[in-house]
C-alpha cells in the first residue's frame, strides 16, 4: 500500500472516532468537546487536502448514477462540516473564545444540533460508498481470501444484523427529530451507559454504511449494464 493511501486511511479513522466521540458530548463535558471538534476541523482540512485530486477530475468523465450519489454526498457532507464549523466557533466558551463572539447563539445551536446529526448520518453513508477500498484492506491484512465463505456469507449476514439493530436504535433515539430540527434542545442522558451508548452509535453507523455500500453496487451495476447495451 503506498504511504499516502495508508495516510488516507489513517486520517478517515480518525475523523470517525473523533465523530463517534463528539457526538457522547455528555459524557466528557464543553472543553475536551471543543478540543475535539478543533481536531476534527484539522483533519477534515487535511482530508480535502489529499484527496486534492477528487476536485481536479470534479467535471471530468461521464455523470454515471453512481457517480451522482457520490457527489450529491460528498456535497452534503461538506455542507454538514462547514455548518458544525461556523457554528462550533459561535458557540465556543474555550478554544475559540478569543474571537469574542457574542451574536446568533440561538441560531448557532440549531444549526449545530442539526449539522452534527446530519454530519453523522452523512459521513457514515460517505464511508459506506467507499467500504469496497477498506474491505479490500481488510482482506489483504486479515488473509480473508482464503476464508471465501466468510467473506460470501457470514460477513453481509453480519452487516445486515447489524444494520437492523442500528435502524431501531435510530427510531428510538429519535434522530430524525434533531435533523429536522423539530426541537430546539437534545435530550441527554448524563446517567447513560457509555459502552451502550457507543455501541448504538457505532450500528447506527453501520447501517448507513450497509446502506451506501449496497446502493453503490446497485448502481455500479446499472451503470455497467447500460454501459454493455450501448457497446
Amino acid at each position: 500500500m503506498k504511504p499516502k493511501t495508508a495516510f488516507k486511511i489513517v486520517i478517515d479513522i480518525m475523523m470517525t472516532f473523533g465523530l463517534l466521540f463528539l457526538m457522547g458530548y455528555q459524557f466528557w463535558g464543553d472543553v475536551a468537546h471543543e478540543w475535539a471538534g478543533a481536531g476534527m476541523f484539522l483533519l477534515f482540512i487535511a482530508h480535502h487536502i489529499l484527496n486534492a485530486g477528487w476536485y481536479k477530475n470534479l467535471l471530468h468523465g461521464k455523470y454515471s448514477p453512481s457517480h451522482i450519489f457520490q457527489l450529491i454526498i460528498d456535497l452534503l457532507v461538506f455542507l454538514s462540516m462547514i455548518g458544525l464549523m461556523v457554528s462550533g466557533i459561535i458557540l465556543s466558551n474555550h478554544v475559540f473564545a478569543f474571537l469574542n463572539i457574542h451574536g446568533g447563539m440561538s441560531f448557532a445551536r440549531l444549526l449545530h444540533m442539526a449539522a452534527s446529526h446530519w454530519g453523522f448520518v452523512l459521513m457514515a453513508l460517505h464511508l459506506g460508498m467507499h467500504w469496497g477500498m477498506f474491505m479490500g484492506v481488510a482482506k489483504k491484512a486479515l488473509n480473508l481470501r482464503k476464508f471465501s465463505r466468510v467473506r460470501k456469507i457470514l460477513l453481509p449476514t453480519l452487516g445486515a444484523g447489524i444494520a437492523v439493530y442500528g435502524l431501531i436504535v435510530f427510531i428510538q433515539r429519535d434522530l430524525l427529530t434533531y435533523m429536522l430540527v423539530r426541537t430546539q434542545f437534545v435530550f441527554l442522558d448524563f446517567g447513560e451507559s457509555i459502552p451502550l451508548f457507543y455501541l448504538d452509535y457505532l450500528a447506527m453507523m453501520g447501517t448507513f454504511i450497509f446502506f451506501a455500500y449496497y446502493i453503490s453496487m446497485m448502481l455500479r451495476k446499472l451503470s455497467g449494464k447500460r454501459a454493455r447495451k450501448k457497446g
